[in-house]
């Protein structure tokens, strides 16, 4: 029996030992970063006149359920309260920022900026290469403006945040607009397992796959060569191409919009940071008009989404426009850390702090580390068992 005891003692101070998977500690350099990188969002967003919000880690599950969509919702941590109802750790903020409009700031005049940097909670991930079941997040939402500027001004957001970091060089944000995809799924009178059969072989990039799923849902030749939808990446060749390609109303509406941000984004002359890429359509249920992601070299994955949800505040008593993006601290912090690594190495933050040596006066030893500090001066003070 004792022998038992102190197996499951041994074993059970072995897992504390250990980290649960999609968990990490964050320390020294890189933590530094990770906050500079935070704060630095966090000014940007006030540059643009966004208000920052901060919501609660803990939420009813309803609400994400409602926000995200079931699917999405069911990646929470879920418990039960003390009343019996479902509660959740956050998994995403623009759910809760979203009741908060439609409730607490429903008589505030629109439109409504909000900004934020919160952690999220997933207990899955979506790919191998974004596993984490804890990050970090820097985003921005503004409710209650639609139409072409809003859009605009979320994508210069975003743009300014990856510039100011020193990253533009090596960034690409794509857009494309889900109105496109729903325009050629309306078309097909695709059911929901087909329409996600179809979304699932145009993110593969399979041309043939996708040219043989048009014409096994419709009686008709794929006129118009929708199947080509899974190629079309690049800048306004793109849009040209399309319109060439897709014939149904809905769809080339979606095309149009396009075209005119790109008009926007060529004026600016930000080319180089954007681009139109069609073919991707992952997770798409869950805006109405514009998506975007944001890329950047040397990140397994990508560091930043967002796009248009008008549908969401309806969910929450209220439907009004709104758009909004997340940037990936933690991705953004691993991408920057690389590269410094690859630079001159810097000197050490603890080693070429000044250190204030004991001489036995406590109170000496001390009155001296106050009046460095009181100059802005980093301290460390040697202690006895010190090498």
């Amino acid at each position: 029996m004792r022998r038992c005891r102190v197996t499951q003692r041994s074993i059970f101070m072995n897992s504390l030992s250990e980290i649960p998977g999609g968990m990490r500690y964050h320390f020294g350099a890189e933590a530094r970063l990770q906050r500079s990188i935070e704060d630095g969002c966090m000014a940007v967003f006030d540059g643009w006149s966004y208000e920052e919000i901060a919501t609660p880690s803990i939420d009813y599950y309803a609400l994400f359920e409602r926000g995200m969509g079931r699917q999405e919702a069911q990646r929470a941590f879920r418990f039960t309260d003390a009343d019996g109802r479902l509660l959740a750790l956050r998994p995403d903020v623009t759910s809760s920022v979203a009741r908060a409009a439609a409730t607490l700031f429903a008589g505030r005049a629109r439109p409504l900026r909000f900004c934020y940097a919160a952690s999220v909670f997933r207990q899955r991930s979506r790919s191998h290469a974004e596993w984490r079941r804890e990050s970090r997040q820097a985003g921005c939402e503004l409710v209650g403006a639609g139409g072409r500027a809003a859009d605009i001004e979320t994508l210069l957001i975003a743009a300014e945040v990856l510039e100011r970091l020193g990253l533009r060089s090596g960034t690409r944000i794509t857009l494309n607009n889900v109105e496109v995809f729903n325009g050629l799924s309306e078309k097909l009178a695709l059911d929901t397992g087909a329409r996600e059969e179809m979304r699932r072989i145009i993110d593969t990039r399979d041309d043939s796959a996708l040219q043989e799923f048009i014409r096994h849902h419709t009686t008709q030749v794929a006129q118009g060569g929708e199947w080509g939808l899974a190629r079309l990446a690049g800048q306004r060749e793109v849009i040209d191409e399309a319109r060439r390609l897709i014939s149904n109303p809905r769809s080339r509406v979606a095309l149009d919009a396009l075209d005119e941000l790109w008009g926007v984004i060529e004026q600016l002359e930000l080319t180089d940071l954007f681009e139109i890429d069609l073919g991707d359509v992952s997770g798409l249920d869950y805006y109405t008009g514009l998506v975007f992601k944001v890329y950047v070299a040397g990140a397994g994955s990508r560091v930043g989404s967002g796009g248009r949800y008008d549908d969401l505040t309806v969910n929450f008593g209220r439907r009004e426009p709104a758009v909004g993006f997340v940037l990936e601290l933690d991705a953004l912090t691993e991408v920057l850390m690389r590269r410094a690594a690859t630079m001159e190495p810097a000197q050490s933050h603890e080693s070429g702090a000044p250190i204030v040596e004991p001489d036995g006066d406590a109170a000496g030893l001390f009155r001296e580390a106050r009046q460095r500090r009181a100059a802005n001066s980093r301290v460390r003070i040697k202690q006895r068992d010190e090498g």
